[in-house]
């Protein structure tokens, strides 16, 4: 198992499909990229983005059931991929006890987006479905920091007038 660290959600063009993005924490060297559906794309963007909705989204409320039964979220897994379809766990642990529950790798990644839980993926997934990372050559030309402002609060305010209305097919 290497712990990853999630770098965001993406949306690939030209399908317009979220993917979230997962690095290898200790050297950067490779990306897992999983690609998600919009209302899980939201729910971890939102707790990237530290925003909370006027009512609890359903990750927030696992969050609250687990802290009500005293448990904790140990860490995610991506343990196994399949047919184009990733698989995931969540580590949970409650007293003594040790509880794996088996999840979409969407759901384990919101929650541990909410509790900063660490995130795993096995060495058989990502030999299967990771890439390497460019190297940053340093050639990129620098972001004016205003432009990253506005970029953020343009984000914010799209996060903050999304309804679940706009899911809907």
């Amino acid at each position: 198992m290497i712990e990853m660290e999630l770098v965001g959600v993406r949306v690939e063009v030209p399908g317009n499909a979220p993917v979230v993005l997962l690095r290898e924490r200790l050297d950067g060297g490779r990306v897992l990229p999983i690609f998600i559906g919009s209302p899980e794309a939201t729910a971890i963007a939102l707790a990237l983005e530290d925003v909370h909705p006027p009512r609890p989204m359903t990750h927030d409320l696992m969050v609250k059931l687990l802290e009500t039964l005293q448990a904790t979220v140990d860490r995610v897994v991506v343990t196994d991929l399949q047919d184009r379809t990733f698989y995931a766990e969540i580590i949970l642990v409650a007293g003594e006890q040790t509880i794996t529950v088996e999840c979409r790798p969407s759901d384990g990644i919101a929650l541990a987006a909410r509790t900063g839980s660490p995130i795993f993926a096995a060495d058989t997934v990502l030999a299967e479905a990771a890439y390497e990372a460019e190297a940053d050559d340093g050639d990129e030309e620098p972001v004016d920091p205003e432009e990253a402002e506005e970029m953020v609060e343009e984000f914010r305010e799209f996060i903050e007038n999304i309804r679940p209305e706009d899911f809907e097919n």
